[in-house]
């Protein structure tokens, strides 16, 4: 081994110069890829917090370890795994023993019973969203997608398909109804679902997925005896353990069987175990389609580390110990949605511009604040969420996401309000400053 320190040369300068081209440089695509908002206003928010400012964080979609640790018999399981030696490559789809054990996960909680072929883990939920547009869109393909929504008019871009925004309304709870997806459905490729959703907390209704995979269905029977390529439905159910109250989960296989020939299911730890760190998600669906998942993600190596995957087999077949931390971990944020929820109904008696939909899953509450046309002390008109925002912030130092990151246009004022990275104790701090900020506009 050559022990000769070598002369350092520092690159710096010449690393940042984009040269007479720079348009030229990067693809096409990334040229036009937007960063995420929700990033943006985050660094606002550490910018307050490292000047020694107290500020009520509910933006992320996060959870805060603090007040939200992973199960121990999930962080041990890691532990453990390592110290054994499971540090290698593991399989494309995942180790077997994993993708077993959510085919039992899924029979047991959902009465879904698929093969282990169904079954691909992966490196979190993202890769399977993205695996999914991958395997089944071509440039130009339509993607109907609701808005809000997260994150699909990112994906859309990606694969260069076409996407076919639709509006969503308070009415509705921001879910798309049959009615509009069967208006966009021909010639579409792809639809993608979210329930719970992010951003909004809402929760489809059993009813209103029924007609959806009747039209599904209906749709593709045609495109067969056409010889037509069919539509798939991306079914992102990652909040599915979330609910609250009184709130169905519903899944399109479980209401027509014949759905799982088109259902791409989203699912993994990250949210219904607080484990968005550990990176262990996973896709089932159609063999076929989780095949050429596969075949594309293997290529990005976006599986799940195996120690972590060999924790989480031993998890989730802990039928006791699962309903263990369900049972305080729901308990923990449903406490912190009806807060935020209660305190906000108690400003709008008293006349403050707020208004919210009840909590129903997630870790999110659909909140509106439209003060528009008020000024601030200082002379500055709200005109839109953004103003909003940035006031709420520096006046009452509660960081919220307007829908507007979420791929919503024009300006009604709905925002998300996410309480997994906070205490009850910061949301009672917070309320009263919020509706301090709110009654000091002229």
């Amino acid at each position: 081994m050559d022990t000769r320190r070598r002369t350092a040369i520092d690159l710096g300068k010449i690393a940042a110069e984009t040269g007479p081209q720079a348009g030229l440089r990067a693809s096409r695509m990334t040229g036009g890829l937007k960063g995420s908002q929700i990033l943006q206003i985050a660094t606002e928010i550490r910018d307050l917090r490292s000047r020694g400012e107290t500020v009520c964080d509910l933006t992320v979609g996060d959870f805060s370890p603090q007040h939200f640790p992973i199960p121990e018999k999930l962080r041990d399981g890691i532990a453990s795994a390592i110290m054994r030696g499971e540090t290698n490559y593991p399989p494309a789809a995942g180790i077997l023993e994993l993708r077993q054990a959510v085919r039992r996960f899924y029979l047991r909680d959902l009465g879904l019973d698929y093969p282990v072929e169904s079954i691909m883990i992966t490196c979190g939920a993202r890769p399977v969203i993205y695996g999914t547009y991958r395997a089944v869109c071509d440039p130009k393909d339509r993607v109907l997608y609701p808005v809000p929504s997260w994150n699909n008019h990112y994906y859309v871009h990606m694969v260069e398909a076409t996407g076919v925004p639709i509006p969503t309304s308070a009415a509705s709870r921001f879910l798309p109804t049959p009615e509009q997806i069967i208006e966009h459905l021909a010639g579409a490729r792809l639809i993608s679902l979210n329930s719970p959703l992010n951003p909004t907390g809402t929760a489809i209704e059993p009813e209103a997925l029924r007609g959806i995979c009747e039209a599904v269905l209906n749709e593709n029977r045609r495109r067969e005896t056409r010889g037509e390529r069919p539509v798939y439905l991306l079914y992102d159910h990652i909040y599915w353990m979330l609910s609250v109250g009184e709130t169905p989960h519903v899944t399109p296989s479980e209401l027509f069987e014949e759905m799982a020939r088109y259902t791409i299911y989203v699912d993994g730890i990250s949210k219904g175990f607080a484990a968005t760190g550990v990176r262990v998600g996973w896709a089932v669906g159609p063999v076929d389609i989780v095949a050429r998942m596969r075949a594309v993600l293997s290529h990005a190596g976006a599986w799940a580390p195996r120690a972590e995957q060999c924790a989480t087999t031993e998890w989730l077949d802990d039928v006791e110990g699962i309903a263990a931390y369900q049972s305080e971990f729901k308990k923990a944020i449903s406490a912190r949605l009806n807060k935020v929820y209660e305190g906000l109904m108690a400003m709008k008696g008293r006349g403050c511009p707020v208004d919210a939909i009840p909590p129903m899953g997630a870790i999110y509450l659909t909140v509106r604040i439209a003060p528009f046309g008020r000024r601030t002390e200082g002379g500055a008109v709200l005109d839109d969420s953004e103003a909003v925002r940035s006031y709420l912030l520096e006046e009452a130092r509660i960081g919220i996401v307007p829908f507007a990151a979420f791929g919503v246009s024009g300006d009604d004022g709905w925002f998300r309000f996410s309480v997994g990275a906070t205490s009850l104790e910061e949301i009672e701090d917070a309320l009263p400053r919020l509706e301090k900020a709110l009654l000091a506009l002229s």
